[in-house]
């Protein structure tokens, strides 16, 4: 699963230590996914659940071996003070717990593993909109986002996610799309996905057409924010001493994109190139590395954040790592 280190102009834990939380919540993971998975079985050893054989594999880690608020008034600045962290005690608290009932409906493994994954993922959007002391109004759509979790769930721990970040960028707030830092580059992209099967002809105008069926009609050029978000990413990075290669691209897993001139500098992915395209992105094999740390951690410092303190700030966090808290 990719780290989600930024949503939109949500909290971040992983903005109060870009170097810290990425391991984390690997350990984390695997942890819960013991104890996920010692339950499971227990419902199974009792005769409750039908379970059918599966495959070993190294499914979990996925890793190698080695629009602004119109509250925004009403919201406190992000604080660049580190929070107090939670003690060994409350880290190893219990995260994903289903209820009894919860339980006896995932009769395989890979029931299990599926259940493992969509809890996982609620939480990363946790910790991608509060911290300890400070949360963000959350869009519940974010829940249910399809291609935000496309992205968390099917790609590699060693891939930091900011999902259409808002930035502060010489006195202006801006929001960009999707940056995917791997241990490789930094990937900015933008879905380009409507109805199943349009094709989109692309062109060095502000504006593309777009065909579906007997119909064309003027799209908004997608280059246009995603080379906007390029700009904006590689300045940032330059400044800060941060050499890794970046590239943009345009997604597309149900339609087509057309462009006999489509520049050099931007890859096209659609519906023919995707599923190998985003195969290779899974199948990459490397360790977290300091420059996507470092990279993480300068994207991180001129993200805008927007919270509220805690109603319970005052209160022992014993619950931090329980998403219903």
């Amino acid at each position: 699963m990719a780290q989600l280190i930024k949503l939109q102009n949500y909290i971040s834990r992983y903005e109060q230590d870009p170097f810290h939380y990425p391991a984390r919540y690997v350990r984390l993971k695997k942890g819960e996914w013991e104890k996920f998975r010692t339950r499971w079985e227990h419902h199974q050893s009792t005769g409750l659940i039908h379970t059918e054989p599966a495959e070993e594999e190294n499914w979990l880690l996925e890793e190698p071996k080695q629009k602004h608020s119109l509250l925004r008034g009403l919201f406190s600045k992000k604080e660049k003070r580190v929070e107090t962290e939670p003690g060994p005690s409350q880290e190893d608290e219990t995260l994903l717990w289903l209820n009894e009932s919860e339980f006896m409906y995932l009769q395989t493994e890979e029931d299990a593993k599926k259940a493992f994954i969509d809890k996982m993922f609620a939480f990363q959007v946790k910790w991608a909109s509060s911290t300890l002391l400070h949360q963000s109004p959350l869009d519940h759509k974010y829940y249910v986002d399809e291609q935000l979790k496309c992205l968390v769930t099917r790609l590699p721990d060693t891939f930091l996610l900011l999902y259409q970040p808002v930035f502060r960028f010489q006195k202006a707030v801006v929001e960009l799309e999707i940056i995917l830092i791997t241990p490789l580059n930094v990937w900015c992209l933008t879905f380009l996905e409507e109805q199943d099967e349009a094709v989109f002809t692309g062109s060095s105008d502000r504006f593309w057409m777009k065909r579906f069926r007997e119909k064309e009609s003027k799209i908004l050029s997608p280059a246009v924010s995603l080379a906007r978000t390029e700009t904006i990413v590689k300045k940032l990075l330059g400044h800060h001493g941060v050499d890794i290669p970046i590239r943009k691209a345009i997604l597309s897993r149900n339609g087509y994109i057309d462009d006999p001139a489509a520049p050099a500098d931007i890859y096209y992915i659609d519906k023919r190139e995707f599923p190998h395209w985003f195969h290779e992105m899974r199948q990459l094999s490397s360790p977290l590395k300091t420059i996507q740390l470092k990279a993480a951690k300068t994207l991180l410092a001129h993200a805008d954040s927007i919270s509220l303190r805690r109603p319970e700030w005052e209160e022992e966090d014993t619950n931090d790592f329980n998403p219903s808290v």
